[in-house]
């Protein structure tokens, strides 16, 4: 089951937990009420697992490829790094299947404040599209993970604030309905 909490407001390094004090776990139910969606599965059948290719045709999620994040893999990792952990948002959804190591999700609330979600193997998450989030490892300092989209990939990132944008106009009516 995916863990989530709300973060520490003072948390200086991204890559540990920081959970506010007192603790502030935060539900399935509530994410999905964020419009995040998750499901855990087998990545160790990931090229056969009928869950996925069920979850695929569902969805529509018809491209995929697979992305390593660690110092040895990703050319310019701080750089990368520093730029998934800006806040943002997508016009499309964010679908990540974690296949190996972990790493968290940080997504603001209906109020605007800050969840992590803790994203380890197995973990598949997909995040609407015009909601404000960020990406980092944790401390394993490594994540295999599966990348899925509908259509053609789409990969721009419009930094806070991109309140401007349909996705985010549409994202926050979104929330409105199920307020």
């Amino acid at each position: 089951m995916v863990q989530a909490w709300y973060l520490d407001a003072s948390s200086a390094d991204p890559r540990r937990p920081n959970r506010a004090e007192p603790a502030r776990p935060v539900g399935l139910e509530q994410l999905r009420r964020l419009g995040i969606l998750y499901w855990k599965l087998d990545p160790d059948r990931h090229e056969s697992d009928p869950e996925l290719e069920k979850i695929r045709k569902e969805r529509h999620y018809s491209w995929m490829d697979i992305v390593t994040l660690s110092r040895e893999k990703l050319p310019d990792y701080e750089e990368k790094l520093e730029m998934f952990y800006t806040e943002h948002l997508h016009g499309d959804e964010e679908i990540r299947y974690v296949l190996d190591g972990s790493g968290y999700f940080d997504v603001r609330d209906a109020e605007d404040r800050w969840i992590r979600i803790a994203v380890a193997k197995g973990d598949m998450i997909t995040l609407p599209a015009g909601i404000y989030h960020r990406f980092t490892l944790d401390e394993q300092d490594y994540v295999k993970a599966m990348r899925l989209f509908v259509g053609e990939p789409e990969w721009t990132a419009h930094n806070r604030p991109a309140d401007h944008l349909e996705a985010r106009g549409q994202y926050l009516a979104f929330l409105a309905q199920s307020a």
